[in-house]
């Protein structure tokens, strides 16, 4: 870690076969409760028009108390090179998902410079499933893409349109995901994590931290499947 910080001890391993990212983080003790609950990664939003986004003194910080084993990503909406660039460095994060409608050249260069790249793909919006191989990504997440934000808008979707791309690509599943629809979502579309935000959440932006237990305990009775971040 840059300016000596230290990473926290990392718990004992558990929690779901199925990864969990607990995305929009806000508060650094709710991000320690997420990984206490068996969150595989968190998500820190840096994407100005969001109720959940962060700076990046708050992500640094975020990063700086997960255990090793817990994936920070940092996510951004059609920025430029050079600004996930700094915002990357001043936190310390290696993990980049990409929710808009980036060229796969960034996508290419990011990876190049050693990051874990996260490309959104949408169900109802370009670009779209058929463009997954137009992007050297180490992972998708899939989603339907209505609403008025770029994320899931916890809309619920006909989560079985992934399912080819999970046979092909590591994937991670979102949009409208809660404690009880978890499992329905995992049977439809077979994804390699899931990805959550408002079905977690008291409020934008703040976890209910017994939600968040629920969702993880409704992932983790899945077929195992390999890791992805």
């Amino acid at each position: 870690m840059e300016n000596g910080q230290k990473r926290a001890p990392s718990p004992p391993a558990s929690g779901p076969k199925v990864q969990v990212k607990i995305c929009g983080l806000t508060r650094v003790d709710e991000a320690v409760a997420c990984a206490k609950a068996g969150a595989g990664a968190v998500g820190c939003v840096f994407y100005s028009k969001s109720p959940r986004c962060v700076t990046g003194e708050t992500a640094r910080e975020i990063l700086r108390v997960l255990p090793e084993e817990v994936t920070c990503v940092g996510v951004f909406v059609d920025e430029t090179y050079d600004g996930i660039m700094r915002l990357m460095s001043l936190t310390g994060i290696t993990a980049v998902q990409l929710h808009g409608g980036e060229p796969p050249e960034l996508v290419e260069r990011l990876c190049r410079d050693g990051f874990f790249v996260v490309k959104a793909l949408f169900a109802d919006r370009h670009p779209g499933f058929g463009n997954a191989e137009r992007y050297p990504a180490s992972a998708f997440l899939v989603e339907c893409g209505q609403g008025r934000l770029p994320g899931g808008n916890a809309l619920p979707w006909q989560w079985s349109r992934a399912a080819e791309l999970s046979e092909r690509y590591p994937l991670i599943l979102a949009g409208g995901l809660d404690p009880c629809n978890a499992a329905e979502a995992l049977i439809a579309a077979s994804p390699d994590a899931v990805d959550v935000s408002s079905g977690v959440e008291a409020a934008p932006g703040r976890k209910d931290i017994f939600k968040v237990e629920q969702f993880i305990s409704a992932v983790s009775g899945a077929a195992a499947r390999r890791r992805v971040f």
